[in-house]
């Protein structure tokens, strides 16, 4: 374990994610979300691949007995990640980012509902605090707004809201997936699933990129496929909870790109949406790392006493 290396490399993954992210979004005006997630599933798996080869786990480390699950999860997990493609089309990357962070609390209701994890009222509280952020997030793209620039906001905002409960979804197959199956095939066949369910959306009016543009798209391809190394890696070397806060650090990142990149000014109001987005998340972080602690410490105390 070395958490200073591990806390590292969680924020280089942050890094990683939001330039993939502004890649996404410098094309979203004339390359669809389908293709755009074909190209960022496609180009993915070649430094997965080359990855696996590195660590010596390209035999072992693609077995799964559980094809249908790496199917289901992939079906929601590329559904969420074309609507958050699609969302970058229609709203600021500042917003699409803090509208995201309802993933990680809607997890907690839906471990709850189709996993039958235990959730105390602490935790129901801060979820309920952080979908309030989330409602002040959207409350001005709520309001009825008849102009075209209106209408696009309020299409973009609810595409992000249904990829971060499509999101959310898609991590609670995570959670049935670890039981059985190991990291490295969990990355690597929801790239392939996405690849392929993308090519579905080639009716919907794919096109060819220019020269600039697709070298744009397989660089995000490569960057979303680095990004999961760096992220997957980060939870090498340090507990998950020690690592998990410093997902947070990317709405200053989206902040900062898309202020300087795109020239977008975050509201007072998405402000205050997301700082309580952020602070319900870390709470809920930091209040399962004290109680696992404290548990680890009875078990410690009972085999002491044995």
């Amino acid at each position: 374990m070395n958490p200073l290396r591990g806390i590292g490399l969680k924020i280089a993954s942050v890094i990683v994610f939001v330039a993939m992210s502004a890649i996404i979004k410098s094309t979203s005006g004339h390359v669809p979300a389908g293709e755009a997630v074909f190209f960022r599933s496609l180009f993915a798996i070649p430094v997965i691949v080359g990855w696996l080869v590195y660590r010596g786990d390209l035999g072992t480390g693609l077995r799964t007995s559980n094809p249908m699950g790496h199917f289901w999860r992939g079906l929601v997990g590329t559904t969420a990640m074309g609507l958050s493609f699609a969302a970058l089309g229609f709203l600021p990357l500042p917003e699409v980012t803090a509208i995201g962070y309802a993933a990680p609390l809607l997890v907690v209701v839906f471990a709850a509902m189709f996993l039958g994890e235990t959730v105390r009222l602490f935790r129901l509280s801060m979820v309920g605090a952080g979908l309030a952020g989330v409602l002040i997030v959207l409350s001005p793209r709520l309001n009825v707004d008849p102009t075209a620039a209106g209408l696009a906001a309020r299409l973009g905002a609810m595409l992000m809201l249904t990829s971060a409960i499509c999101a959310a979804l898609a991590q609670v197959f995570v959670r049935k997936l670890v039981q059985t199956e190991g990291t490295a095939a969990i990355v690597f066949y929801f790239s392939v699933t996405a690849t392929g369910l993308s090519l579905l959306t080639l009716p919907w009016g794919w096109v060819v990129p220019a020269p600039g543009e697709a070298a744009l798209l397989v660089l995000a391809g490569l960057l979303g496929g680095f990004g999961q190394i760096l992220l997957t890696s980060s939870y090498r070397h340090a507990d998950a909870s020690l690592i998990a806060p410093f997902e947070y650090s990317s709405m200053l990142l989206a902040i900062l790109v898309g202020y300087f990149v795109f020239a977008e000014v975050p509201t007072p109001r998405m402000l205050l949406g997301a700082a309580i987005i952020c602070a319900a998340g870390v709470a809920i972080i930091l209040r399962e790392r004290q109680l696992g602690l404290e548990r680890a410490r009875q078990r410690k105390a009972m085999s002491n006493q044995q």
